[in-house]
């Protein structure tokens, strides 16, 4: 009887340890190239190795930010500007990683408008915009930058901004060259753009994966262990980017797969995931404060009370990076 009983603990434990401990992540936007680290630790069995049972949540309304922060989700992937914007209004969420090297995102205009040849020549155009205080700062910037007037005129389209610039229905919009930018490729769009950071804008990475303080305070070694599988898959992405659009696109319904191996192809060639010496996910706290610095500057951060903050503080207190400690 005593064996009896003895055994049965012992399937119990031994089911429990296979099943893994529950652990969920939320998604800043529908499954693409960003998130391949994530989908190769999942379903290469990273997650299961490291005894964890990782569940992606799907996208939904509410930002990841905000599921975050409302311990609706464990950890979140949260696009630079809306962490900054969360921790400047005083969420307490703290990055743990950061995907993309450099900043994906640039400005494009239709390559054959011969009106356009400098951001100084968009002053009195049509941008398709998404609605949001950092595409003001971004575009007046790089305008004002290049001796131009910022002054332009907005509509706001969303995702429907691209369609809107291919038929020339407006004249500029942003997009992110990894995934927007290979698909007007793969559509034989003819478009050029100009990069941010060449016209007074910081060149920032992008892509926090965060998480909770006190989920930092209290499960330690879950943030360790989820972090390093993380790692694990988003370096074998790195050295094999043809594998990894294959199963990013196994995993996910997209209506054309060659726009997730060209994004694939996209990272890989541009040095977005891994640039030089650089570890994969190390963030630099001297670009998220110059960014930081930069949106505070042009009005865009505001504190928990909702008014427009000057200064974001030492950022360096928004990131923790111990997990990678062995």
């Amino acid at each position: 009887m005593i064996r009896a009983l003895v055994f049965a603990a012992c399937l119990a434990v031994s089911s429990l340890a296979h099943a893994g401990q529950k652990v969920t992540l939320a998604l800043d936007w529908t499954l693409n190239t960003n998130h391949v680290g994530l989908i190769v630790a999942r379903d290469r069995g990273f997650y299961e190795k490291a005894g964890l049972d990782v569940d992606i949540l799907p996208y939904s309304d509410t930002s990841s930010a905000a599921l975050l922060t409302g311990g609706l989700a464990d950890f979140a992937y949260v696009p630079s500007l809306a962490f900054i914007s969360a921790r400047a209004s005083g969420a307490d969420i703290t990055a743990l990683w950061v995907t993309m090297q450099h900043e994906t995102g640039r400005l494009v205009y239709n390559a054959d408008n011969k009106a356009i040849t400098r951001p100084a020549d968009l002053s009195g155009k049509t941008y398709a915009g998404f609605g949001s205080d950092w595409e003001k700062a971004l575009i007046g910037t790089m305008i004002r930058t290049d001796g131009g007037k910022p002054e332009w005129n907005t509509v706001t389209l969303g995702t429907g901004a691209y369609e809107a610039l291919a038929s020339g229905a407006v004249d500029f919009t942003l997009e992110v060259s990894t995934w927007e930018g290979v698909n007007s490729k793969l559509l034989h769009r003819h478009q050029a753009s100009f990069a941010y950071s060449d016209y007074g804008v910081p060149d920032q990475q992008n892509g926090y994966i965060a998480t909770r303080a006190a989920t930092l305070k209290d499960k330690p070694d879950l943030v360790r262990t989820f972090m390093r599988a993380t790692l694990e898959g988003y370096e074998w992405a790195a050295e094999n980017p043809e594998r990894a659009a294959d199963m990013m696109i196994a995993a996910g319904d997209f209506p054309n797969p060659e726009l997730v191996r060209g994004s694939m192809q996209a990272i890989t060639e541009s040095g977005f995931l891994k640039d030089g010496d650089t570890p994969v996910g190390k963030i630099d706290a001297a670009r998220l404060q110059r960014m930081a610095q930069f949106l505070a500057d042009n009005g865009v951060l505001k504190d928990a009370t909702g008014n427009v903050l000057k200064q974001p503080g030492d950022v360096s207190k928004w990131i923790d990076e111990s997990w990678r400690d062995r």
